[in-house]
């Protein structure tokens, strides 16, 4: 199938679809007379494997890597665990970055003033700016 039939049956535009074709993760099977970049059925099932990746956090990079084990006639799983389980730690890594911040804000808001005292030095005076 052509690009643009392939962009209408996957929902992504072509541009994405020459992006993924130039970066090795889409292989087209051939060009038309006219050509055309031409696609396999195979395409759309590769295109979902990599939104779904992409969905749980993993990089390009990291889809490539998964999809040349595929490739060479191996199953990526192992390697796919390994990325979200990264992932995961990864998660918990911005969970507490994101529970000490809300401790901060929260500190900040407990000594609050709703209506300080006009002070000319600084530009809001709960801040000390």
């Amino acid at each position: 199938m052509k690009i643009g039939a392939l962009a209408g049956r996957s929902g992504l535009p072509i541009k994405t679809l020459r992006y993924y074709e130039d970066i090795g993760l889409l292989p087209a099977v051939g060009r038309s007379e006219g050509g055309y970049r031409l696609f396999a059925e195979e395409s759309l099932r590769r295109l979902e494997f990599i939104r779904r990746l992409k969905s749980l956090g993993l990089t390009l990079d990291d889809i490539q890597e998964c999809l040349s084990v595929h490739d060479a006639g191996d199953l990526p799983c192992g390697d796919i665990q390994q990325q979200l389980q990264r992932q995961i730690a990864l998660v918990d890594e911005r969970l507490r970055e994101l529970r000490l911040f809300r401790r901060d804000l929260q500190s900040l808001l407990s000594n609050w003033q709703s209506d300080p005292a006009p002070n000319t030095a600084l530009i809001c005076p709960n801040l000390n700016i």
